[in-house]
């Protein structure tokens, strides 16, 4: 079983920036392919970027180009950069980790874009 915890939501204004994190409790997270998804109020969740175990990237477009995601894998940690946020950023982010068969989730982290 792996354990994953985010952190780092907020309020924050359009055009601004804030960095999730995410903890995990496996010695193997730099085995597992990592992504970070989010749900928006009434909306289905929807993938947001992933980064494999040898740090390969890829983005939804609606973020190319704004978010980065990065990991470390001594730390156990993955984080996600989100610059120039938007008001439809707003959304529970979740920490996703899948090796295999093997998916986990973590409880998410809110993000409000407002003014």
């Amino acid at each position: 079983q792996v354990q994953l915890v985010e952190s780092g939501g907020g309020l924050v204004q359009p055009g601004g920036s804030l960095r999730l994190s995410c903890a995990a409790s496996t010695n193997g997270f730099s085995t597992y392919a990592m992504a970070w998804f989010r749900q928006a109020p009434g909306k289905q969740r929807q993938w947001v970027a992933r980064i494999n175990s040898i740090g390969s990237t890829n983005y939804a477009d609606s973020v190319q180009g704004r978010f980065t995601i990065s990991r470390d894998n001594a730390k156990k940690t993955l984080w996600l950069q989100m610059d120039s946020l938007q008001p439809e950023d707003t959304a529970v982010y979740y920490c996703n980790a899948a090796w295999g068969p093997l998916i986990y989730w973590g409880q998410g982290t809110r993000v409000t874009v407002s003014s």
